[in-house]
């Protein structure tokens, strides 16, 4: 007996909003409390924060000013509990950490209609945003990331992740968050490697999107380096602004494509983190990750030696070291596989994200390797 298939499709419309502020959890600031306004009215919304304990040290009142914040605003939220996590790129490699979040969610009767909030870097934020995810299918999720690079990228997009098989992010799930708040005060107690850190991916989003954001980065690059709040919060704000936009409007917000040119310098900088044993953080990788593909498209005729200083000097007088740290011919072919990798992560053909001018990428679909061992060579001579 012949059956005919039976055929069914459906669309499903996401949106969140990214809100900024300062002294999130002050008593007069309603950005916050005002996130529930209409949900499930006239029932309390459960909270869950889970913190990580780097931010909780420089900030050594944060979890009481949560707890006096939800007493506060009592007929609207009720905090159960708040729990510190080791952040760094280290607590997506111990699987005990997604297992005390899971625990939390269930000891604490967290369900689809309660909210678990994650206060921390992108690492953490990643971490906490996957085990939410898998719990009951998916719990909602509030993001306050603390660092530059979260504000500016990871917890602004729809990505969670694990690190697994010392592969970065090789579990993971795309689930939307509930809302994000970018708090910048808390920027102020980053040590300066995390300050700049995320200036990576704002130099990264602008050269494959933005002349005229790349040029002002160029024109600010020693405020940046100083510290200047009022400019990096202008830089985040742009470059949460330009990810998310590719997010909405890419035409491909779950990745089912080969074409990823968000993660333009990232084929490098996942493998150069893990053979740093992830010493090296996310965007220090990239900055040499981007510098890398940058000399190479130079060497394969696509962008001006010109052009190629003018960008590494940028990222030089923000601070970054853009030394790839690789001597011997082992360490190099092992670099050079995470080439393989990123394509096994994409599925499909490669495709790997270069410029040919500034503000516009090119997609290429083969990497010479003895093109790229001389643009490690020359790069390093920088």
């Amino acid at each position: 007996m012949h059956l005919k298939p039976i055929e069914q499709a459906f669309t499903v419309s996401y949106s969140y909003k990214l809100h900024f502020t300062q002294h999130v959890f002050a008593i007069d600031n309603p950005v916050f409390k005002d996130i529930f306004e209409g949900y499930n009215k006239g029932k309390k919304v459960k909270l869950l924060f889970v913190i990580d304990d780097g931010v909780s040290n420089a900030h050594p009142n944060l979890i009481d000013e949560i707890s006096e914040y939800c007493k506060h605003f009592s007929k609207k939220m009720h905090h159960t509990e708040s729990i510190l996590i080791s952040g760094g790129e280290q607590c997506k490699n111990d699987y005990s950490n997604v297992e005390c979040v899971l625990k939390a969610i269930n000891d604490q009767h967290i369900d689809r209609h309660s909210f678990v909030v994650s206060i921390g870097g992108g690492a953490l934020i990643d971490m906490v945003g996957y085990a939410a995810s898998i719990a009951h299918r998916g719990v909602k999720l509030i993001r306050i990331p603390t660092t530059v690079l979260s504000q500016n990228d990871s917890a602004v997009g729809v990505k969670n992740s694990f690190n697994i098989f010392e592969k970065k992010n090789f579990l993971g799930t795309f689930a939307t968050p509930f809302s994000i708040i970018n708090d910048s005060n808390f920027l102020k107690t980053l040590e300066q490697r995390d300050w700049i850190s995320g200036v990576a991916e704002a130099v990264k989003v602008a050269l494959i999107k933005d002349a005229a954001f790349f040029e002002y980065i160029e024109k600010h690059s020693e405020e940046l380096k100083n510290r200047a709040l009022n400019t990096m919060r202008h830089v985040i704000y742009k470059c949460a602004e330009l990810h998310m936009h590719h997010i909405a409007e890419g035409g491909d917000p779950f990745e089912s494509g080969s074409s990823r040119p968000l993660d333009f310098g990232h084929w490098a900088a996942h493998k150069l983190e893990q053979m740093s044993n992830y010493s090296l953080r996310h965007g220090e990788a990239v900055a040499k990750g981007i510098s890398l593909d940058l000399t190479y498209a130079h060497l394969i005729g696509l962008i001006s030696n010109d052009m190629l200083n003018r960008i590494l000097n940028v990222l030089k007088k923000i601070g970054f070291n853009l030394n790839i740290p690789v001597k011997l011919n082992s360490e190099i072919v092992y670099l050079l596989n995470g080439i393989q990798e990123f394509q096994e992560h994409l599925g499909g053909e490669l495709c790997i994200t270069l410029i040919s001018e500034i503000g516009v990428k090119h997609d290429v679909n083969v990497i010479d390797m003895s093109i790229m061992k001389q643009a490690i060579a020359k790069l390093n001579q920088f």
